[in-house]
């Protein structure tokens, strides 16, 4: 069977590379004869883009030779289609980075050409190629002005694609259920315009989205139907994705020997598509299929070669996917040295990737193109209102010639005039009001952040302050162990940004489960510990592992437990320190105590810290009480309401 397969790939082949030599051998024929050079520079084009997919050294030849002739007789369009080739051969060859340079350079001549549906292609194969190396802010900008052009042309095929790749990045970003819902809406346009290629992506699309939401079922039956359509039309980039992506369904399936069936499947596709990208993700399949098998050879054999060209593409995200494979080929084989090596590897190429300022600059983004959109509005309102004073100008002058109702119809005018202009007035109101309140919540978020940096970054120094001071007193400088605990202070200030990222992994979520939050809080427990060799440290958690916060009040709630722990370390003199977390029907509770010295909350007066710290938890509509008596230690309960969707 596999044998009749692997004939019937070969003729089709065949069949296809020798329809592609007669058009070659025509074109090259047609460049020989008595044609205008418009003519020759359109025909070198084609060869370029027929030999993309055969010859890259022979594309490149024929592409140089169209952009020196469209340069000798100052044949801009022939120009600008001449990079733009170039940029389509080395995005094939996963050269992504050079790709957009050449996109860049056909983007200048388009734009003094005014050419819109040309600018439209070059903004959507821009955005792709952004996408592949995940730079995301970049993608979502040349997708969103692509999108602004084909809707504007009322390009429905067009307008389905650009939406695709948007719906493919909220997807990268890890938000599956927005991704799934865009690429639903994008499928109905697809069989509304009968469009089977696109239809081709957007199941592929959607099988992915179900498998990261965990609905193996409908992810299968969405792949099955690209094959089926795939294979009929014989879209062979296609396939060798689909191929790839049911061979790891049927690998977690426990289905290897049908697994690896598909994936050598879309490994001979993509190796005959010269597709680095789409190999180095196949070849990572390959190798975590061999390790789930115990194949160890094979498996690191194919996975050092997905990682190899991955990097050698600059595919940031099939990078950091090949450190973690690494990290558990080597955990299989309990080599320590290895698997910190690539855990370091993984962590920093998972940094580098979901940044804040990412996720920022496309909330700006799209920010921009619904401004743009409203404006547009606007606009067409102001049109309107022009046209209806225009009409009563019309009408006013219509009155001045007549003599009998003049006075009457005067005075009829007028009153409208003066409607029109209050409703004008009202409008120009509700617009400051708008400004008004959109400065408002700037300033709240200025605050908000000042107010984290003083929590965070202010604790963190003054705790620093405090170890220092507490040495000067108890040791003798020229100490060992004195400078031996100097290094550790030392080590503790490079947590500090650690904390930052703390901020930075709150504003990448909408929600956090609360064992992301329970790791976060022992990793700042543990960091404490080491800085504090006096004091001991207890920990009790009786939560669900189920239970998730919302963002705002995660990363709020964690805030106020760090500058609760801080406080009690630099003012409390304490030797023990708890931290008791539990729940009920409706609320979650946070207790911090200590056995030091206390206060009498009646005559301290509060600082700052502590002030910031009921002001964070009245923002997100829980409550704080502080216990404290002198020589009886200080308490610090915290109360956090439950939200009906089990999320606090």
């Amino acid at each position: 069977m596999k044998l009749k397969l692997t004939i019937l790939f070969l003729i089709l082949s065949l069949s296809i590379i020798g329809a592609q030599n007669k058009i070659i051998d025509s074109l090259k024929a047609l460049v020989k004869t008595e044609i205008t050079d418009s003519l020759k520079i359109k025909a070198y084009g084609d060869l370029c883009w027929y030999y993309s997919g055969i010859s890259t050294d022979s594309a490149f030849y024929y592409g140089n030779v169209a952009l020196d002739l469209s340069k000798k007789t100052n044949n801009l369009n022939g120009e600008a289609q001449a990079y733009n080739d170039f940029g389509i051969i080395h995005y094939k060859l996963s050269n992504f980075d050079t790709s957009n340079t050449f996109y860049k350079k056909a983007l200048v001549i388009r734009l003094k050409n005014k050419d819109t549906l040309g600018l439209g292609s070059l903004y959507n194969k821009m955005g792709i190629s952004y996408q592949r190396i995940f730079k995301m802010d970049s993608a979502i900008y040349y997708n969103t002005k692509a999108l602004e052009i084909f809707e504007s042309l009322k390009n429905g095929q067009y307008v389905a694609l650009i939406k695709n790749n948007i719906a493919n990045i909220y997807f990268n970003l890890k938000q599956y259920q927005k991704a799934l819902n865009e690429h639903l809406d994008v499928v109905k346009i697809r069989e509304q315009i009968n469009d089977e290629f696109g239809l081709v992506q957007s199941y592929t699309n959607i099988g992915n989205s179900y498998l990261f939401l965990k609905d193996t079922l409908k992810s299968t039956l969405n792949y099955k139907k690209g094959i089926e359509i795939a294979e009929k039309n014989n879209y062979e980039q296609e396939l060798s994705a689909l191929y790839n992506n049911y061979g790891a369904i049927l690998t977690n399936q426990k289905q290897f020997d049908e697994a690896i069936l598909f994936f050598n499947k879309s490994l001979q596709l993509r190796e005959k598509l010269n597709d680095s990208y789409g190999i180095a993700s196949v070849s990572q399949n390959i190798g975590d299929l061999y390790l789930s098998t115990g194949k160890i050879k094979d498996a690191e054999l194919n996975l050092r070669r997905g990682l190899l060209l991955a990097k050698k593409t600059n595919a940031k995200e099939l990078e950091m996917k090949g450190y973690k494979a690494l990290l558990s080929f080597f955990a299989v084989k309990k080599n320590t040295d290895s698997i910190l090596h690539y855990q370091k590897l993984y962590s920093i190429a998972q940094d580098s990737i979901f940044n804040s300022r990412v996720t920022k600059e496309i909330a700006e983004i799209q920010e921009k193109y619904d401004t743009a959109q409203r404006e547009k509005e606007i606009s067409q309102q102001k049109e309107l209102l022009l046209k209806n004073e225009l009409e009563i100008k019309n009408k006013n002058l219509y009155a001045l010639l007549l003599s009998s109702g003049l006075l009457i119809f005067t005075i009829i005018s007028f009153g409208l005039y003066k409607r029109q202009q209050h409703k004008k007035r009202e409008y120009k109101n509700q617009l400051k009001l708008k400004e008004a309140q959109t400065y408002s919540k700037l300033q709240d978020q200025r605050l908000h952040i000042s107010r984290d940096l003083h929590d965070n970054i202010g604790s963190q120094l003054t705790f620093i302050i405090s170890s220092i001071d507490n040495l000067k007193f108890s040791t003798d400088v020229t100490n060992e162990k004195l400078k031996n605990k100097l290094t550790e202070i030392n080590q503790f200030t490079g947590g500090t940004i650690s904390q930052l990222r703390d901020t930075i992994w709150a504003m990448n979520k909408n929600d956090i489960n609360y064992d992301e939050f329970q790791s976060r809080l022992l990793s700042f427990i543990e960091k404490a510990k080491k800085a504090t060799n006096n004091i001991q440290f207890n920990f009790e958690s009786s939560i669900s592992n189920e239970f998730t916060f919302t963002s705002i009040k995660g990363i709020s709630v964690f805030r106020i437990i760090q500058e609760a722990i801080n406080n009690a370390i630099k003012y409390a003199e304490a030797t023990e320190i708890n931290i008791l977390i539990s729940e009920n029907s409706s609320t979650i509770e946070f207790e911090i105590s200590d056995n030091g010295k206390g206060f009498d909350i009646n005559i301290v007066e509060l600082g700052n810290g502590l002030e910031n710290m009921q002001q964070r938890i009245n923002e997100v509509g829980g409550t704080i009480s502080i216990n404290s008596q002198p020589d009886q230690g200080t308490s610090i309960k915290i109360i956090c309401p439950k939200n009906k969707t089990n999320a606090v």
